[in-house]
């Protein structure tokens, strides 16, 4: 039964509230109060009988008393649905009703007594017998309804028979054989109304059963036929679905031969349902391309009674190709068998071509890429080689006494060299954070080391223009983090010189705090300065590649515009951000934030044993540079003249790894791009030869990540980007230096000549 349904809900309720003990008592009251006038037929024919039976007197003396008790016993009956609307306790109303009930059988059994009595000779006797007889059946048609009331007349009765019987017995003198032929008679009369009783009450009972099951049954009925109806418009509205459905419809036996196909597959396909019934989508559809692991997969998703998602080439009636994308959806039956197979197929030629084209054009933007990367790896190169001649002179230069006016020429040209190789930085450093390249590498370092660095290299710029440089630290700064000191230099140096190069009066202060955050420190550097400021329309655009506040700021303070952009992408590669808010006219604050783990504290302060001097560490080392380049060959020669080395050169690798083997130096500075054989060839040679010896260093003007992993992977140790600075040179020689002295020399003789 739907427990849903509120109109079965409301009928049930009625049904089970009249058959409740409160209803059930309602329906007594009403029964007996309703039913009054007819027994008063049974009370008049009484008292008709008395009346010419005994006397007139007797009659309607009986008749007076059989009244009251029904009076009593129907005025009170008529006050209990009131009773009941008022809650008045059950309990009391049964009793009550019990005892009016007791009081009606009374003035009933009066009337017997008084009519067996009265009589002479019990002339009356047969008479009042029935009538009570009739009155305990009347009693007992309400048993279902009031069964105390019910069974306390029967016991009035049942007590008064006894009584007329035994009374009669004890003071009468009557034959022996009369009194067990009035009581046998008794007995038959008892036992008559016992069945008749009993019949009534099971037949209520079985009708009261009957009557709710027929209630509930029909409502279910009801509901069952609202539900096929509901059902049958349900398949009425799928079956107009899926007849006109865009996407293609085929149902089919568990072996995959179709029964039934909608307008679409024949749309799709060419082929109509006569032609497609009793075939399997593949007789009907493979063509000579179709994908063999595409048609096995569906064998195998229909023999194991799974769904099954696929994409599969068609050929149509026409010889067309089309990209069918399919759904299999099995329908299994109560015991888990497939009853059909549902298959949705919907065609996607068109999609997939969109595919291929977009395929096609990653390939080509891959490509692009690549292309762009061995473009700026060769513009790299290229530029860098005569750089590294540039500035390397210039330094040597400086070294030389020369005159206040050729220092200023010289300074111009290192100025001037600096400045390009900065935009060649910016520019390689801006592609490969772009193109999502790697771009930090997490040590250890004192935080404070980068932030003076930044100051000093920029402090001569700032006292050129009579401006200060402020640094404010906050309490509880950690002294030691885990990140990426160079880059954060990188920014700061971004940061405050951008501060410095946009102010002309005051000057700029940085300000350092931290907070702790998941085990590490998220670190705040504010940049402040008085400067001139940045219009709000334009404060989100300085962060874009190649973009300035203004046309105006590049023409008078030139930049490639992409300071700001690698700064900030650098700070979010370290967790972070840098935002900006200005004032046109009264300065501009930035904000950096990088997330940096913590270390544990430890001594920061290596021994002074730790670090030699590089002249120390040289002594005695034979160095081969491996340069095609003739300045490149004289910087080095330059670079490294007073020091306690011997130095051999080689103009290509074929070259370098004949002297290797001819010399057996302890380190080689190798060039990447040499004739006859590069650097990388040159390295896997010596390496086979000679094992781990000697140290090999990559001199190369080629700056990429990708480049100083291919130098590593070859059996490089170490690496040196062009421009050559020579504090970065002797630095990286005296750690190899001492490197290579701890690695076992080979026999003397081996060593070949000096």
């Amino acid at each position: 039964m739907p427990a849903s349904n509120p109109e079965i809900d409301r009928q049930l309720a009625e049904f089970d509230a009249r058959n409740s003990p409160a209803g059930r008592l309602i329906r007594y009251a009403h029964s007996r109060v309703r039913q009054v006038y007819w027994r008063q037929i049974m009370t008049l024919t009484g008292m008709a009988g008395l009346s010419l039976l005994i006397s007139p007197a007797i009659g309607l003396l009986a008749g007076l008393i059989a009244v009251l008790g029904e009076a009593v016993d129907c005025l009170y009956l008529r006050t209990i649905p009131a009773r009941i609307d008022r809650g008045s306790p059950l309990s009391r109303l049964l009793l009550l009703s019990s005892v009016t009930a007791a009081f009606q059988a009374a003035s009933i059994a009066a009337c017997v007594v008084l009519a067996w009595y009265a009589a002479p000779d019990h002339a009356t006797a047969s008479f009042a017998l029935a009538y009570l007889m009739g009155a305990t059946t009347n009693a007992g048609v309400v048993l279902p309804f009031h069964r105390v009331a019910a069974l306390t007349r029967f016991a009035v009765y049942g007590v008064t028979v006894l009584g007329l019987f035994v009374v009669d017995f004890v003071q009468r003198d009557e034959p022996f054989e009369r009194a067990v032929s009035d009581l046998f008679a008794v007995l038959i009369l008892i036992y008559v109304s016992y069945l008749f009783v009993g019949f009534a009450v099971s037949t209520h009972r079985s009708r009261t059963a009957r009557n709710r099951a027929l209630l509930v049954q029909g409502f279910e009925l009801a509901q069952a036929n609202r539900d096929l109806i509901e059902q049958q418009k349900e398949v009425r509205n799928l079956a107009l679905v899926a007849r006109h459905a865009n996407d293609s419809v085929i149902m089919a036996r568990p072996d995959g031969r179709i029964t039934w196909a909608n307008d679409a597959f024949t749309r799709i396909t060419g082929y109509d349902l006569a032609e497609a019934r009793g075939k399997t989508p593949a007789e009907l559809l493979n063509a000579p391309e179709t994908d063999p692991a595409a048609s096995a997969g569906i064998a195998r998703a229909l023999a194991e009674g799974r769904p099954h998602r696929t994409q599969i080439l068609n050929r149509t009636r026409d010889g067309r190709r089309v990209w069918i994308g399919t759904n299999l959806v099995p329908m299994h039956d109560e015991s888990g068998r497939v009853e059909m197979v549902i298959a949705i197929e919907r065609d996607i030629t068109d999609a997939k071509a969109r595919e291929a084209e977009l395929a096609k054009a990653r390939d080509a933007a891959e490509a692009s890429e690549r292309a762009k990367a061995q473009f700026l790896a060769a513009m790299s190169h290229e530029i860098r080689t005569p750089m590294n001649g540039i500035i390397g002179m210039a330094d040597l230069l400086a070294e030389a006494g020369l005159s206040r006016e050729n220092r200023h020429y010289v300074e111009t040209i290192r100025r001037s060299g600096e400045a390009l190789l900065k935009i060649i930085n910016d520019v390689l450093d801006f592609s490969k954070l772009a193109a999502g390249a790697p771009a930090t590498h997490p040590v250890d370092f004192t935080l404070l080391d980068p932030v003076d660095e930044a100051v000093t290299l920029l402090g001569p710029q700032a006292r050129k223009k009579e401006l200060f440089i402020d640094v404010e630290t906050a309490a509880g700064l950690p002294e030691r983090v885990l990140g990426d000191d160079g880059r954060l230099r990188q920014i700061l140096i971004n940061i405050i010189g951008n501060a410095v190069k946009f102010t002309e009066t005051g000057g700029v202060t940085l300000r350092i705090d931290a907070s702790d955050e998941a085990g590490g420190h998220r670190l705040r550097f504010t940049v402040q300065d008085t400067g001139i400021g940045i219009a709000p329309d334009r404060l989100e655009h300085v962060f874009e590649e190649f973009a300035q506040a203004d046309g105006a700021t590049t023409r008078q303070f030139g930049g490639t515009g992409l300071g700001l952009s690698i700064s900030r992408l650098l700070a979010r590669e370290m967790g972070g951000d840098i935002t900006v808010a200005s004032t046109p006219g009264k300065g501009s604050v930035f904000t950096v934030t990088v997330l940096f783990a913590a270390v544990e504290d430890r001594d920061a302060s290596p021994s002074a044993t730790d670090h030699p001097r590089a002249s120390d560490a040289l002594t005695g080392a034979r160095i081969l540079v491996a340069e095609d380049n003739k300045t490149n060959r004289l910087l080095v020669r330059k670079y490294l003249k007073g020091q306690p080395l011997e130095l051999l050169f080689a103009e290509n690798g074929r070259e370098a790894v004949r002297m290797v083997r001819d010399t057996d130096p302890d380190i080689v500075l190798m060039d990447m791009a040499m004739p006859e054989m590069d650097g990388l060839a040159a390295t896997r040679a010596i390496r086979q030869a000679n094992g781990t010896r000697p140290q090999i260093i990559a001199l190369t003007a080629n700056a990429f990540a990708s480049d100083k992993a291919a130098c590593l992977s070859a059996g490089m140790d170490g690496f040196l980007t062009k421009p050559l600075r020579k504090s970065e040179l002797l630095r990286v020689l005296a750690r190899a230096t001492r490197t290579a002295a701890t690695r076992p020399s080979p026999p003397a003789a081996a060593r070949g000549p000096h």
